[in-house]
Formats: structure tokens, sequence, C-alpha cells
């Protein structure tokens, strides 16, 4: 039977869906699951609500729970991670604050901008401990990543480690959402009234997924890219072959001008759709950050509500201990969905057959004009001898330049953690484009490493 491992298990929306979507899987029925996580009450919240699921489903699990990512890796077969160094929130909200004093208004600060080096920067260390373990104790094992920054968690597993690795992100179905709601009266979809963007929001979430579920059986979207950064390279009717992309072109230019304003004029400049909505691309986009125009006010980029956010994971904890417990049910959890690491560890373990929309893998030539060994996105079809990518031919060159910019800084800023190089940090904060100011980067820089010392060990030595 597959034995898999789950880093971070005791968060409270990836590990009660993961945990769910693996447990009710007639393939996987008698596996072993191990459960990781550092913080010991989370993670007895999370084993005891998966042995209940495993009791009441039947699934036959062996299930075991871990504060020691070291225990759990002996013999694996796949370690699904999700780490986090945190305070989550109270970290995130830092790393937009300490620019601002030095006139850098971020657009979004998680997986790009000055924040995203430091955001990668803390995560890096914990990520390498990991695999690193792997290497000597489940050295065939695939590592399935969620952590955030996707692109630079998976290019240090990628370059700096001997494991395979695949990043996973349900961002590409923005993209079925934006196609659904424009297209809505060709392809007889029902959109829900409340729907104002595809901000992070979780009163928005459900209606969007409505959207989501009854456009992916009409439509097929190829997109590529980089994570959060993905372009519609075709769009075509699955019952008829009809390629939809110049009537989506075409009403997409009539619609609601105030929904996506960013969105809108990256198409019409770029003319190829991004896929992942405002408030991710505009982390990668240099003309979203100057104090004296303020486009974000233009453009409407809402930031991540972090207080709302650190006390919706209490509040949801809460609830997956009262379905431990017994006092809640459980019937919800029926539909969850594990964003692919169920299809990856199926198709892999039981040598099935699998086409994904979007996964992330070094370039092997899937995106003929990005750099080779780079973190890129693109489908991928999955069976037992592993994940193969969906070669896309080549970007437009202007996508491709804004594309390499990023992957570049990337490169920089996980060589720099992993160096605790402050060389390769500032250059990494010199070449993102959200920064238009040398003295400023460096200032930058250096409060970053002063207020998260104890994070950055390395860059202290």
């Amino acid at each position: 039977m597959t034995t898999i491992t789950v880093i971070g298990a005791g968060s409270a929306s990836f590990g009660e869906n993961t945990l769910s979507a693996l447990l009710r899987s007639k393939k996987l029925k008698g596996s072993t699951l191990r459960l990781v996580d550092r913080n010991a009450q989370s993670l007895d919240i999370v084993h005891r609500l998966a042995n209940r699921l495993n009791k009441e489903w039947n699934s036959s699990f062996n299930i075991t729970a871990h504060t020691n990512h070291k225990d759990a890796l002996d013999g694996t077969d796949f370690v699904v991670s999700a780490i986090e160094v945190g305070p989550r929130e109270e970290l995130w909200k830092a790393d937009f604050d300490i620019p601002i004093k030095y006139g850098v208004r971020q657009p979004y600060a998680e997986n790009g901008g000055p924040g995203g080096f430091a955001h990668t920067a803390r995560n890096a260390m914990p990520v390498l401990s990991i695999v690193r373990d792997m290497e000597q104790a489940c050295p065939d094992a695939w590592f399935i990543n969620f952590t955030n920054p996707m692109v630079r968690i998976c290019d240090l597993v990628n370059r700096h480690s001997k494991i395979k690795a695949v990043g996973l992100c349900h961002q590409i179905f923005i993209g079925y959402c934006f196609v659904g709601m424009v297209l809505a009266e060709e392809l007889g979809i029902e959109v829900p009234k409340g729907i104002t963007g595809m901000q992070a929001d979780m009163v928005e979430h459900d209606l969007r997924d409505h959207v989501v579920h009854q456009t992916l059986p009409l439509v097929d979207l190829r997109a590529a890219g980089t994570n959060h950064f993905t372009w519609i390279l075709s769009l075509r009717d699955k019952r008829t072959g009809e390629d939809l992309y110049p009537r989506f072109r075409e009403r997409f230019k009539a619609y609601d001008p105030a929904f996506e304003p960013l969105t809108r004029e990256v198409f019409n400049a770029f003319e190829l759709f991004p896929v992942p909505g405002d408030t991710h691309l505009c982390e990668y986009l240099p003309w979203l950050s100057d104090p004296v125009t303020k486009p974000w006010e233009k453009f409407n980029i809402r930031l991540y509500d972090w207080d709302e956010r650190a006390t919706l994971r209490d509040v949801s904890l809460d609830r997956l201990n009262d379905m431990a417990e017994g006092t809640v049910a459980i019937d919800g959890l029926l539909n969850t969905d594990s964003e692919g690491a169920l299809e990856m560890i199926e198709n892999i373990a039981y040598a099935g057959s699998h086409y994904h929309l979007a996964a992330n893998l070094p370039n092997v030539g899937q995106i003929a004009n990005l750099p080779l060994g780079s973190t890129v996105e693109t489908p991928v079809h999955v069976d037992g001898a592993g994940i193969h990518p969906v070669h896309v031919g080549a970007l437009p060159e202007a996508v491709a330049e804004l594309c390499r910019r990023e992957l570049m800084v990337a490169q920089l800023s996980v060589d720099a953690a992993v160096e605790g190089s402050y060389e390769k940090a500032l250059q990494c904060l010199l070449l993102d484009p959200v920064i238009t100011d040398m003295h400023v980067a460096k200032t930058t820089l250096d409060d970053y490493l002063m207020a998260y010392k104890d994070h950055l060990p390395q860059f202290h030595r």
C-alpha cells in the first residue's frame, strides 16, 4: 500500500480538504497516512478528525501523528507539504508595512515584490531541511508542494536537492470563472449576483466556485507561464471544438470596465489574457507601486485582510475540533477537493492516466522561450511513470520577458536564502519590478533582515 506523509497537516483549510479527499479514495484504501505538524494542538485536532473519517468511511488507513517530520519520512512514497513559518498573517502584514517607511507601497506582498523575498527566505530553510531528510529516508518519493511563493519554493527543491517536486495551485480556476462569467449567455451558465472580483474574499469564494463548476465541463482552457502569472493560450468549446477566444475577447471588451480593471489593461496591451486576477497579477508588474500616481487606487487593488483571516483560522480549527469530537456532522467533507494532491498520488501509485490543468515543474522545454530548469506552470499528464509536462511552445516574446524577469528574481531570492548571501538578496530586490530606487532596496533589505533575525539566522553568521 502507498505511504503518504502530510506536513503542515494542522492547517485549518488545507488539512481538512486534503485529508478528507485522501480518506475518501477507493484506490488508496488501506494505505498509511502520516500527519506532521509542529503545532501539537492543531495536529491533535486533525489527527482525531482523520481517525473519525477513517472509521466512519471504512477507509482502513493506518494513521499516525508526528510533531517532527523526520519521524514520518522513512519509506514514504509521497510527501505533501503546506508548511508556513508563522504567525502567518502577522508576518505577512509586516512584509507589507516595512517598505512603506521608504515610500514603497507593494501591491500584495505575498509572492512578488520585497515581500516575496521575505516570504521566500523564511520558508526556504524549513523546506530545505525536509527535502534533505527525504534524500536519506525516501529518496524516490515525490514532494508535492502547496507552500507559497510557489515558484520559489519549487525552484528551491528542484535546484538545491535531488528530490522530485511538483507544485500545485488552484488559481487556474479563476481563468474558468472569467470565461464562464463573460461567455455566460453563449455557454448557458448561471452567474450568481455578488461577484465583484477575483480577490481572496471568502464571501465570494463559493459564488465563483458555482461558475467554475458549470464552466469546466464545457470549456477546454489551456494556460501557461509561471505560477499566479499564467496566460490563456487557447480556449475551445469541448462540445464543438469551436475556438472561443475571439468571442471571449470581444465580449470582455464590452464587459463591465470596473470588473478586474488591471486584467483588462494587461489583456489589451499584450493581447493574451492573464489568468490569475488583479490581486495576484499585480505582484509581478512594474506599474502598480508609484507613490505619486497611486495606481493601486485606480485599479482598486484590495489588500488581504490579515486580521479577518487570522480570526477565520481560529474559527475553522474550532469547527474541525467539533467534527473530531463528533458533535458536528462530517457530510460537508464528502465533496472536498485536494487541489490536485489526490490526482497525483493515485495516478502515480496505481499507474493511472490523468490530465491535470496546471502544475509547476522544471522547464525542460515545455515553454520554449523561458529558461531551461526554471519552474514553470503548464498542463501535465500523470501516470505510473510520473508527471509529464505538456509542451505548449513559445509565449509571445513580450509576455515571456515579463515571466523571465520574475524567474530570475525568484532564483536570486532562493540562492540568497540558501547561501545567506546579502549580495544576492540585494540583487533580488534591485531586479524586482516593485523597486525603483537603489537606496530603498538596500534599506528595505536591512530592515527585513533585522526584523526577521530569528527567522533568518543564515544572514547573521
